[in-house]
């Protein structure tokens, strides 16, 4: 039987706050790591964000890290050359086309914004290559705007809750805006992340030891461990 949207806020906000406590002392997802080196500077949680597409956090923080040596604004980044560039990044995925977008968003940032990454998601989603998730990432994560970042694990977690019933993350994303009050919007992301990488797994996820299991239908799982 079909939740209600009432039921659903209810197990969504369960959820939440068992997490927080459960989550703690799990590795941080990368955006998090990187802004604890770093502070919340708007464009490197923007740059790290666009690398982070496709790739894994532990290869998204130490590419981040080694180019942030050389670029701490979208004018240094302008500065070096393509090929350098692809050779700072050349360990994460997409190297090549990742150096274009850095390079194009970069430009884009000082031709029209003034250099500064823009506070408004219709701005950020007007720069090329920016989409929902990064936008709503670098909103919630730089400037404190309430936005519900989905990626595969946000995904994947709110469809095995029951909490959407959802086949795009464009969808999870309006879904859930709909049934969890915005104060709980920011931190859903790194909570739903870190439980997607290291429990609720997309192949045999580990409902035995699952903190929040008893809330979980586990929509869609056919083995688990």
């Amino acid at each position: 039987m079909s939740l209600t949207g009432a039921d659903q806020t209810k197990r969504a906000i369960a959820a939440i706050k068992i997490l927080r406590k459960a989550t703690k002392g799990m590795v941080d997802p990368a955006a998090n790591q990187l802004i604890d080196i770093y502070g919340r500077k708007p464009y490197l949680i923007l740059i790290s964000c666009l690398l982070s597409l496709r790739a894994k956090d532990f290869t998204t923080v130490l590419v981040s890290q080694e180019l942030f040596k050389y670029v701490r604004t979208p004018q240094q980044m302008l500065k070096i050359p393509t090929k350098k560039l692809e050779k700072l990044i050349f360990s994460i995925g997409f190297y090549k086309k990742k150096a274009r977008l850095l390079h194009s968003v970069s430009q884009d940032l000082i031709k029209r914004f003034g250099g500064k990454v823009p506070k408004t998601k219709k701005e950020l989603l007007s720069i090329d290559g920016i989409g929902q998730k990064t936008a709503n990432l670098v909103l919630a994560e730089a400037y404190g705007i309430p936005g519900i970042c989905v990626d595969t694990h946000v995904h994947r977690v709110s469809n095995r809750l029951g909490l959407v019933k959802t086949k795009t993350a464009d969808q999870t994303e309006k879904a859930l805006e709909k049934i969890i009050p915005k104060k709980y919007w920011i931190e859903l992301n790194p909570l739903f992340v870190m439980w997607g990488q290291q429990v609720c797994t997309p192949i045999s996820p580990k409902c035995s030891t699952c903190a929040i299991s008893q809330l979980c239908p586990k929509i869609g799982v056919t083995k688990h461990r």
